[in-house]
């Protein structure tokens, strides 16, 4: 899927709303001794944040939601800017169930989507009207993956 959306970046950026500006792929987190990798790295240009995009073919799993809480506290202590807002999280999974999205997520303080099919409580209401919905990925993501080919090792 990471492929696919590397090969169509500019094509989901415009599809995805306008105000997105691409940063990284595979963009690298340091924290501690260790290095981390967050599958998309974009930055929202009217919502002045850093928006972490994690890419999941199968189902959503409660790991996925610590992961990306612990992505966001790292961008936030050491990527964002004095002058900018917190960074927001999407995760997409190719299914989930929406018990266990709201289990994972309900203690979370951090504005995180589910793409694939639901957003979370958390996610302030002016972001709502700024950021696609998660059928609206979904949408776009399948329209770019359909028809791309993985290249041969």
């Amino acid at each position: 899927m990471e492929l696919a959306l590397m090969k169509n970046i500019r094509k989901f950026l415009l599809e995805m709303g306008g105000g997105f500006a691409f940063i990284g792929n595979q963009y690298r987190l340091q924290a501690g001794d260790e290095d981390f990798y967050v599958d998309l790295l974009l930055y929202h240009r009217k919502l002045r944040s850093l928006v972490a995009i994690e890419l999941k073919a199968g189902k959503f799993k409660p790991e996925f939601a610590g992961k990306m809480n612990f992505y966001l506290a790292v961008l936030d202590e050491k990527v964002k800017q004095e002058d900018e807002n917190p960074s927001i999280g999407i995760i997409i999974c190719k299914s989930k169930s929406k018990t266990i999205v709201e289990y994972a997520l309900r203690q979370s303080n951090s504005p995180i989507g589910i793409a694939s099919y639901t957003l979370t409580e958390t996610l302030p209401k002016e972001y709502k009207d700024l950021l696609p919905s998660p059928q609206e990925i979904e949408e776009k993501l399948s329209g770019l993956i359909d028809g791309v080919q993985p290249e041969e090792e």
